[in-house]
């Protein structure tokens, strides 16, 4: 087990210097290569040329790729301090960049979103794994019933409904109509009760979504698995119905499921844009949105590579759960 950490680990160390390499390429370089003038972009075209050419000594824009690049790197770990004659801006590690257009480093605004946005991932992603691996899982078992096609033509509505829209009726019958949740968010820090009510409809409405795609995935995994000479083999061992599926089938069916897990679970938290921008969540997808409309290149920058690490993260994760739940994992 510990030889397997010990590769996964070197693996995510390695593919992290690439995503970074990749994101400074994407930002910096591609644009530049274009014929785009990076330095405008990061204080808008509006700007005096003066201001724009500070901003080009300050990102060091005139120096080598390789020096752009260290620079960029060193940043990240050990912080940054950007110069141009007597203008001095110092960025603290973790330096995710610097935003000239409201005067102040990446990472603490960042900081600032992202409580919201996990709280918003981790609550919604509770909520999908529970109803939509049960419901998956009763589909199975029951092929052909009523309630495996009732649970299919709702996680086909699911699917099919893009969240806003699901977010603006919730929000229009039970927060307007009903009054049975709170509309406006509140931090966690202010009040929990409050801020678990006004999670409520981001939750279910977000979980809506992921439920459905996680109820048809297990449903076509389980019964897939059921076929299996294994699980004939346990049930004419006399083995309970209950064990069979919860202890060997249920175990084969988690493999794809966390594989989905992963990948959802860290593109969330990178930002849900449209169930925060739809609940006026403070979040990263909301600032993100924000970013783009006023061109604030840095803060775009930051989300990606937030987005990038948090995707990398939590496959490490589901890889270490691979190995728990398949010890053959750990051979390859």
């Amino acid at each position: 087990m510990l030889a397997y950490l010990i590769r996964r680990l070197f693996a995510a160390a390695v593919m992290l210097v690439v995503i970074i390499l990749v994101v400074f390429g994407i930002f910096f370089l591609v644009p530049k290569w274009a014929g785009v003038d990076i330095a405008t972009s990061f204080v808008g075209k509006q700007a005096d040329p003066a201001a724009v050419e500070a901003v080009r000594v300050k990102l060091g824009l005139n120096d080598p790729i390789y020096a752009q690049v260290w620079e960029f790197f060193k940043g990240i770990f050990a912080g940054r301090t950007y110069a141009a004659g007597g203008d001095v801006t110092h960025c603290a590690a973790p330096c995710f960049g610097y935003s000239f257009r409201t005067e102040q480093a990446i990472w603490p605004v960042l900081t600032d979103r992202f409580p919201v946005t996990l709280g918003l991932a981790l609550g919604a992603a509770v909520l999908w794994l529970i109803f939509g691996v049960a419901a998956g899982v009763l589909s199975a078992l029951k092929r052909g019933s009523l309630w495996d096609r009732g649970a299919m033509v709702i996680a086909l509505s699911g699917v099919s409904l893009p969240i806003y829209f699901t977010g603006m009726i919730a929000l229009s019958v039970f927060a307007f109509s009903l009054k049975w949740f709170d509309a406006e968010y509140v931090p966690l820090s202010e009040n929990f009760g409050s801020w678990f009510g006004g999670m409520i409809l981001p939750w279910i409405t977000l979980a809506f979504l992921y439920a459905a795609m996680y109820a048809r995935i297990t449903r076509a995994t389980m019964l897939e698995i059921l076929g299996e000479d294994y699980i004939r083999t346990a049930r004419a061992k006399g083995l309970r119905e209950q064990t069979v599926i919860g202890k060997h089938a249920m175990r084969s069916t988690m493999t794809p499921i966390l594989t989905m897990l992963g990948m959802d679970l860290g593109a969330l938290i990178g930002g849900a844009v449209l169930t925060e921008s739809t609940f006026n969540l403070p979040g990263l997808g909301r600032e993100v949105l924000t970013a783009i409309k006023t061109q604030d290149l840095p803060i775009i920058l930051g989300v990606v590579l937030i987005t990038s690490l948090a995707v990398l993260i939590a496959n490490l994760v589901v890889d270490i759960l691979y190995a728990v739940i398949d010890p053959r994992v750990r051979l390859a």
